[in-house]
């Protein structure tokens, strides 16, 4: 297995600057707005999808049973 060769300490430090200003008063920057391609839908219907679960309102059979089950 080859190890890679250490390289010497030294005692030098990197120091950076606390703050960096960019100054662009003297440069006439230019250019041009790109957007992407594409349209925005603003107007979106609700999905209509058919109902899974279908909603009785008449429960008589089971009621006739369960009276006929009691006697």
């Amino acid at each position: 297995m080859a190890d890679a060769p250490e390289e010497p300490t030294s005692d030098r430090q990197i120091v950076y600057k606390q703050r960096t200003e960019i100054d662009f008063e003297g440069v006439e920057v230019e250019g041009t707005l790109v957007r992407p391609q594409g349209s925005l839908i603003l107007d979106r219907r609700a999905g209509s999808f058919n109902p899974l679960i279908r909603l009785r309102m008449d429960f008589e059979p089971e009621l006739n049973n369960s009276v006929n089950l009691i006697k």
